[in-house]
């Protein structure tokens, strides 16, 4: 029996017949309905797109094409959506882990290796009267009457690149180191007592726990004390009688490690002060307080960026003032009229509870041509020939 399809007069022979050999039963559960077709990644052109001039008579479809064989209504289809969403959801993969990265709790803190600072202050006491007079005659006539005034004293060396830091780089850490010098040594409000935060913004975040410590509970155990951070006067003492500070001084830089320079300042400031409590116009009732400070500063690349310093250690001489009062806190001058008190620090009780003193027993006398109103300092003699070393213990029995 013919099918539908079949040539009228039967199929030509040697093709082979039949609805089982055309037909096989694989095919015949095969629908094409709608989603057959919208499935198909070919689609063929219409009658109208064929008028055009196109060289294929097919095209391919996208998964991000409404997957319908009609025309485009702006909105994607279920191919477009689901492609979308995986576009999406690596998207937010990676935008989350970039987020857990930066939000690491193992990641350590800006500043938080830095170093505690160690800092000794060692009082000068006077080995003559104190001299008054006016703040310019005074400094006419102490070592102090070539010294630059105020930052004009704090200058540069000459400056070259390390190995591992440029020209440059270098520059900044020694404007950096200049800019606290400054800060800590001659800003008025910081020499009164009234003011710490010029000081505390130009130090490393590690050390701003100890600088407040400092400043707020100071003491002698060569951590905290808050003179070894920046020069201040107790204001119940002496306050200062001319903003001219006398300075002098040298700066230097080395190169400590590849991460990490250093720099050394020397630098001896010499102020005139008045008592706290006296008129400040007194003609006569000024006299001169000389601090000598040694500080290095260290700076790793951030240090550097951020225009920060992490100040290691600090060591300071100042006089006249009486090595029996702690001057952690502040200075307390000897003022004009004064007399050489007794050499020597307070008595340290070993059995004693609480902090003892680490700087107990560090006091000197200040020589007479560091005196203010002294004859100009002079080179010290060579020791004698017969000078006595000092004693080494002897092999043990």
């Amino acid at each position: 029996m013919a099918v539908p399809g079949d040539p009228p007069n039967g199929p030509p022979e040697g093709i082979g017949g039949g609805d089982d050999e055309l037909r096989p039963d694989e095919f015949r559960s095969v629908v094409f309905d709608e989603d057959f077709v919208r499935a198909a990644r070919l689609q063929e052109f219409s009658a109208q797109e064929r008028m055009g001039e196109h060289a294929r008579a097919v095209r391919s479809r996208s998964i991000w094409s409404g997957g319908s064989a009609g025309p485009r209504t702006g909105s994607p289809g279920r191919g477009a959506r689901q492609g979308m969403l995986l576009v999406l959801l690596i998207a937010s993969a990676f935008a989350i882990a970039v987020y857990m990265g930066m939000r690491n709790p193992y990641v350590p803190a800006p500043g938080g290796n830095a170093e505690p600072l160690s800092s000794t202050v060692v009082p000068l006491a006077p080995a003559v009267p104190v001299p008054g007079g006016r703040p310019a005659e005074l400094y006419a006539n102490s070592p102090a009457a070539e010294y630059r005034i105020g930052a004009a004293g704090i200058t540069l060396p000459a400056v070259r690149r390390t190995h591992h830091f440029t020209e440059s780089q270098v520059v900044a850490a020694l404007s950096i180191a200049k800019d606290y010098l400054v800060q800590s040594s001659l800003d008025p409000d910081v020499l009164s007592g009234a003011a710490s935060r010029p000081v505390r913004v130009l130090l490393d975040p590690g050390q701003l726990a100890q600088f407040d410590e400092s400043v707020t509970t100071p003491s002698g155990d060569g951590r905290h004390a808050a003179t070894g951070w920046l020069v201040r006067f107790d204001p119940a003492t002496a306050a200062v009688a001319d903003s001219r500070v006398r300075v002098s001084g040298i700066l230097a830089f080395q190169e400590l490690n590849p991460e990490a320079l250093e720099v050394s300042t020397d630098h001896t400031f010499v102020y005139a002060v008045r008592p706290a409590a006296g008129p400040p116009a007194a003609a006569d009732g000024a006299s001169l307080f000389t601090v000598r400070r040694e500080l290095r500063l260290r700076f790793d690349r951030e240090d550097l960026t951020a225009r920060r310093a992490e100040i290691s250690s600090a060591y300071v001489m100042a006089g006249p003032q009486d090595c029996a009062t702690e001057p952690a806190e502040g200075f307390r001058p000897l003022l004009a009229g004064a007399g050489p008190t007794t050499v020597g620090p307070p008595a340290s009780d070993p059995y004693a509870a609480g902090q003892p003193r680490r700087t107990a027993g560090l006091c000197g006398v200040l020589a007479p041509a560091g005196a203010p109103g002294g004859p100009p300092a002079t080179s010290p003699p060579p020791p004698p020939a017969a000078a006595v070393s000092p004693a080494r213990p002897g092999p043990s029995p």
